[in-house]
């Protein structure tokens, strides 16, 4: 493939790989132990990791690619054709407009939306039993944080509550045009067995959301919006940190405020 001519776009967080290898690396990532045959590459850019997708005869590959110049860059060297294409943004994107069952993902994410990008893969987690991405290295530490580590955060708990996550390796800003300012992270997210939280799921998030909101105290001063009786604030739990609770010790604590939550 000899040199593009597709301008990396600020406003769309673009940096194109370039490094053959690494991109080699990150598609072997895939497991295709989990029970899909089409994957879903976000962000082509200029078909380097594209074009070692196709290499895979275990599925059939789809992308979607906001930049028209990167469309057409696509086409005219003949790595993509129209019907594996889908022209938009990924978060605009349905994802039961084009796939019927379970699919995987795959990509380099633009930086700047990467967070919204993860809450929509929750929202269709039970269509997405593998993601494979690259994305700034500390937000990917962060995902793949367990907890009682000072990375680890909100995302690391939404995800975890439904994906088991590994980080896979770290990638210079020189493999990429152009180069980024940030190191690069690469993990790899397999959905699996909770089939939904023993709690209210929209509480859950909220709880977990307002623990972290001042990270550096105790569940005791962090979660006093729920106003619940010094009885309960006295309970060992509302002692710790928010990075100091698992999933599972979140689904308590859910339960627990919702249980005090209508008494009330």
């Amino acid at each position: 493939m000899g040199r593009h001519p597709v301008r990396a776009k600020k406003h769309l967080g673009q940096h194109f790989l370039k490094d053959q290898s690494i991109a080699w690396d990150i598609v072997e990532l895939l497991s295709l132990h989990q029970n899909y045959d089409k994957v879903l590459e976000i962000g082509p850019g200029t078909g380097v990791l594209t074009t070692k997708l196709l290499t895979k005869e275990e599925y059939e590959l789809f992308t979607v690619e906001i930049d028209r110049e990167s469309i057409k860059f696509l086409k005219e060297e003949g790595i993509l054709d129209e019907e594996h294409i889908i022209q938009k943004s990924v978060l605009d994107l349905r994802f039961e407009d084009y796939f019927d069952k379970p699919f995987a993902i795959i990509g380099n994410l633009p930086y700047n939306i990467s967070s919204p990008i993860f809450f929509k893969i929750l929202e269709n987690r039970d269509m997405i039993p593998e993601m494979v991405c690259m994305l700034q290295k500390e937000v990917a530490q962060r995902i793949a944080s367990p907890p009682k580590k000072k990375a680890y955060g909100i995302l690391s708990v939404f995800l975890q509550a439904f994906y088991d996550i590994d980080y896979g390796f770290t990638v210079g800003s020189e493999a990429f045009i152009p180069p980024p300012k940030v190191e690069s992270g690469v993990i790899r997210l397999r959905r699996n067995n909770r089939k939904e939280l023993a709690c209210d799921e929209k509480f859950f998030f909220k709880v977990v959301k307002q623990s972290f909101s001042q990270r550096r105290k105790t569940l005791r001063n962090s979660l006093k919006i729920f106003n619940l009786p010094e009885e309960v604030r006295q309970m060992n739990v509302f002692s710790l940190r928010a990075e100091q609770l698992s999933v599972d010790e979140f689904v308590d604590l859910t339960n627990l405020i919702e249980k005090e939550r209508d008494k009330g």
